[in-house]
């Protein structure tokens, strides 16, 4: 896993990562490397990183506490605990059609007039409780690529009687002794941030090395691909259009990621700070049942329904099968097979997962690079390796120490 890291880290220093593996409750991988910010400081043993998308699964896993506890269910309207979204034809909306990605409210650019909107959470709600569906709920599928965030965020404040930076500590990070955990950065851990690190060493507030914008920086290969794909099927309805209502509202380019201002945004489908030690450990509660350590995070069973596909068609804004679990979808592998992984992924890279069957639990951070909004090539050599390892120390062939 040590050789995993290493292939990571940018050659020409620029940028770091770490990564964390637990394996039946038990940390087994602990390892970082490279560098935090353009000034070529190292990574540190408690750096966080911006952690995009994966911030998704945190935020899930922090609304099936919710529902574990009996304060919610997933089949009640969301209405039920947020009465206002209940207009423009919302009020079948339940709360498995939000985590299966199935309420039709994925179009932020029909939402804000400038993507510093997302700033203002209460701006957010209102906005959401006023859209209308793009079709009725569970008719399909469709990645809420940012409204999620507010979506499952408001539910969770409702349900849980606080803000969420709050119920993220108590029901989350306190529990399980998590010190790298926040959705929107407090002051106090700023200096712990990896600075994110854009195409060529570049900041993604600047152009990136052919003059393109920070939006192309940061969506660029999965944006190209998709209008490659639209402008040669002119039936498919996964245009270029479609994905840019997702993924960019108007002035999204003008967004410097590295701002004090944009680090402490609650954005919450994409602005999680997180170490690779907060993450795994998460994740392994939910590998093993709901527990870990002689915490009780979540019961059997809301993990098993959690985890539950509920759906295997491809997407609206998504043209391939995720197999969406409530909140979490699947996780890619080569030359194995983990039918059950669950987890998610980010744009940068980063991402965290669990798998029942093996017990095992992995988790990525990093500062430099690009992909899809469900990760890239890294994630999934890091998530392949680990499941090797796995099953190569079950066999009794590897032990592994931390380091």
């Amino acid at each position: 896993m040590a050789r995993s890291l290493s292939r990571l880290l940018p050659q020409d220093g620029e940028g770091g990562a770490a990564l964390c593996v637990y394996h039946h409750g038990e940390c087994v991988v602990d390892l970082w490397g490279g560098t935090r910010d353009s000034a070529g400081t190292p990574w540190e043993e408690d750096t966080i990183a911006l952690s995009w998308s994966t911030t998704k699964g945190i935020l899930s896993t922090l609304l099936h506490v919710l529902v574990d506890r009996g304060l919610a269910d997933y089949d009640a309207p969301v209405s039920h605990y947020w009465p206002e979204f209940g207009q423009s034809g919302k009020s079948g909306i339940t709360l498995r059609h939000v985590l299966c990605h199935e309420a039709g409210l994925y179009r932020i650019r029909d939402m804000v007039d400038d993507a510093r909107d997302m700033f203002d959470w209460n701006r957010m709600v209102v906005a959401l409780e006023s859209a209308r569906p793009v079709h009725p709920p569970g008719e399909c599928h469709g990645y809420h690529g940012l409204t999620y965030g507010w979506l499952v965020g408001e539910l969770i404040q409702r349900i849980g009687g606080a803000d969420l930076a709050s119920l993220l500590q108590s029901e989350l990070a306190e529990p399980l002794g998590l010190d790298g955990l926040f959705i929107g950065l407090p002051q106090h851990a700023q200096s712990r941030c990896a600075e994110v690190m854009g195409v060529g060493g570049r900041g993604p507030g600047g152009p990136g090395p052919n003059g393109g914008s920070q939006r192309e920086a940061i969506l660029g290969p999965f944006i190209r691909r998709n209008r490659t794909r639209a402008q040669a099927d002119d039936s498919n309805p996964n245009d270029f259009d479609e994905i840019e209502s997702v993924f960019l509202p108007p002035g999204f380019d003008r967004l410097d990621w590295n701002s004090e201002a944009m680090r402490c945004a609650r954005i919450p489908s994409l602005s999680g700070f997180f170490s690779a030690r907060s993450l795994a450990r998460i994740y392994s509660a939910l590998a093993c049942g709901g527990r870990i350590d002689g915490v009780r995070l979540l019961s059997q069973e809301t993990v098993a329904e959690a985890s539950r596909v509920q759906s295997r068609r491809p997407g609206r804004v998504i043209p391939m099968p995720m197999d969406w679990r409530l909140g979490y979808h699947r996780i890619p592998v080569v030359r194995a097979e983990a039918p059950r992984a669950f987890g998610h992924f980010g744009i940068g890279g980063s991402g965290a997962w669990a798998d029942p069957d093996r017990g095992l639990a992995v988790a990525l951070v990093l500062n430099s690079g690009l992909g899809t909004p469900f990760g890239d090539a890294r994630i999934v050599r890091v998530s392949s390796n680990a499941i090797h390892a796995a099953d190569a120390r079950a066999d009794g062939e590897v032990r592994y120490s931390t380091g």
